[in-house]
């Protein structure tokens, strides 16, 4: 499906990639669930790692909606880190979440993800998709920022969790 465009487009997109998500999740055994990548990725070493990478970003997306929408500015992409630093953000999100287990990750995601969606839901297409509607998105739309959160962030999820696939794969005796 192309780029959502509209408030259904965005809820379908981002429950069809969710669930993609947990599909390819699901194809993994328990010991490949909880195992370190064989690849070098600097930041995400397993399955848990994304899967909290997901869930944190989708925390970020709902405090800036929930700050944005009393009129203030948030802290994006969050309060010490620019756009240009996301690297360094995406280190400390990495480092947060170090002594959460696998299915802790998965019912913080799923959690997450329900408010995210209900979150959406709230509001009108007109609201969603007006670019510069809120000043808190500058000239974007809140739908584009929803986007990013779910199922882009979501498409790149299922990116390296393929190429993990793979990897396992590759090295089986």
């Amino acid at each position: 499906m192309p780029r959502p465009t509209n408030k259904q487009q965005l809820i379908s997109l981002a429950n069809e990639n969710f669930t993609k998500l947990f599909k390819l999740v699901n194809s993994f055994d328990q010991q490949a669930k909880k195992a370190e990548f064989i690849f070098d990725n600097n930041r995400d070493k397993n399955i848990k790692d994304i899967l909290v990478h997901l869930h944190h970003w989708h925390f970020m997306m709902l405090n800036w909606h929930c700050v944005g929408m009393t009129g203030q500015k948030p802290d994006m992409p969050a309060t010490g880190y620019t756009w240009k630093t996301i690297k360094e953000l995406n280190k400390e999100i990495w480092q947060k979440y170090q002594t959460t287990d696998f299915d802790t990750a998965v019912k913080l995601l799923n959690h997450s993800f329900e408010e995210v969606i209900n979150t959406i839901k709230n509001h009108s297409n007109e609201e969603l998709f007006e670019k510069k509607r809120y000043p808190w998105t500058g000239t974007t739309s809140m739908g584009s920022y929803f986007i990013s959160a779910t199922s882009s962030h979501y498409d790149w999820a299922m990116k390296l969790l393929r190429k993990y696939k793979k990897s396992t794969k590759n090295n089986l005796v």
